[in-house]
């Protein structure tokens, strides 16, 4: 499971100081060069990792936490604060749409192989469960057999699909398969745009057109949590190009090492 790793490494280092009734400035040294090797190690981004240990040892260093009667309960504290500083106090959960004529539409974008197509099948189904009625669009018309993927979701899932087979035109697509949905009494539309093996002009315009055209409720970019060190710059990228309302990481059960989930929400300050 995600952090699985990361936390049991983590705890080793932290067990080493807790009790401590006295802490040294070289202790704590030694303790944030551990923490640092660790989440480097765990493919949490470079810059994500300096900032953590730089907050850590401002906070640590100061007097009161060195010549307090538990100095290594306190700085325990500092660290597990920090963590859940990055990952943040609260859920997020998706924004709905209070209108009985227009739907909600959640855009889902990402590169190649991160998983959207499979998520759109599972968030569908979710909400479906929880009273919503979704469609599913195919918006990813360049990658072969891409369309015929969310179709065969669709139909293992008994929901239905919007696609196009006789144009590329992914705006149009959007357009009509919203117009489908009011007409079909559709609350939820999710859209299953194209990814690319890399980022690129082409792709982020094909996607500002969609959302500068669209009233998109949610624009949430798919994060594939094994990409390591590449997850950073993909969100960032997104991020400032395209203003994401959130990020939804998958293939967790995958990663025990929870690198990109940290980096992620650390660079962009969003996560769903």
């Amino acid at each position: 499971m995600a952090f699985e790793g990361l936390s049991s490494r983590l705890q080793n280092i932290i067990r080493k100081i807790k009790g401590s009734a006295r802490i040294t400035e070289k202790d704590l040294k030694e303790m944030t060069r551990e923490i640092k090797l660790t989440l480097l190690e765990a493919d949490v981004n470079f810059m994500v990792v300096k900032k953590f240990i730089k907050n850590i040892e401002e906070k640590a260093l100061g007097e009161e936490v060195l010549k307090s009667l538990t100095p290594g309960q306190q700085v325990v504290k500092i660290v597990k604060d920090e963590l859940t500083t990055i990952l943040g106090a609260e859920n997020s959960e998706i924004k709905f749409v209070n209108s009985p004529t227009e739907p909600t539409i959640i855009m889902l974008m990402g590169l190649q192989g991160a998983g959207k197509t499979t998520l759109a099948g599972k968030l569908a189904n979710y909400f479906r469960k929880k009273g919503k009625k979704p469609l599913l669009v195919a918006c990813d018309v360049y990658r072969p057999a891409a369309i015929k993927q969310l179709e065969v979701v669709g139909k293992s899932l008994s929901i239905p699909v919007y696609s196009r087979q006789d144009t590329k035109d992914v705006f149009r697509i959007a357009k009509e398969a919203i117009t489908k949905a009011k007409s079909s009494m559709n609350d939820l539309v999710i859209l299953d745009t194209a990814g690319r093996l890399q980022i690129d002009e082409e792709l982020m315009n094909e996607l500002k057109k969609i959302k500068d055209n669209i009233n998109i409720t949610e624009s949430l970019l798919v994060v594939d949590s094994m990409s390591g060190q590449d997850a950073a710059n993909v969100a960032k990228s997104f991020s400032e190009k395209l203003d994401i309302d959130g990020i939804i990481i998958t293939k967790l059960d995958a990663d025990t090492r929870g690198g990109a989930a940290l980096s992620v929400k650390e660079i962009t300050r969003k996560t769903n």
